[in-house]
């Protein structure tokens, strides 16, 4: 991946972590922890992963919030950035934090006392 990407990416996801904790209004946008942004190739989209906290059903409408919210967030980042074309913001959930939970449940259970 190419420095501008990773860079950009990076910036996106602070930036993002700032605007929807400052100006995002919307009460169904529950806490959350934006995990990466990877931006493609041609700079057209981010793909920002994000871990929403609560219950599946307050993860499920945060998604849902973030997903009605990206053209606003996507303006508001564009705002008094020196670049192009703002990439589209498309949000996906990060469940690695669980898998990884299952994971160590899973060991936990097959392996014997003593070897975790």
């Amino acid at each position: 991946m190419s420095r501008r990407r990773v860079r950009l990416g990076e910036q996106l996801r602070r930036d993002l972590s700032d605007k929807i904790a400052t100006v995002v209004r919307d009460p169904d946008v529950g806490p959350l922890s934006i995990t990466d942004v990877e931006v493609t190739a041609d700079l057209w989209l981010a793909r920002v992963y994000v871990a929403p906290h609560g219950t599946p059903e307050e993860q499920e409408r945060t998604m849902t919030a973030l997903v009605r919210s990206s053209s606003f967030l996507r303006s508001e980042l564009a705002r008094g950035r020196r670049i192009r074309r703002m990439p589209e913001l498309r949000f996906l959930r990060d469940d690695s934090a669980e898998a990884g939970s299952r994971i160590e449940q899973i060991l936990k259970e097959v392996l014997p006392p003593g070897n975790s």
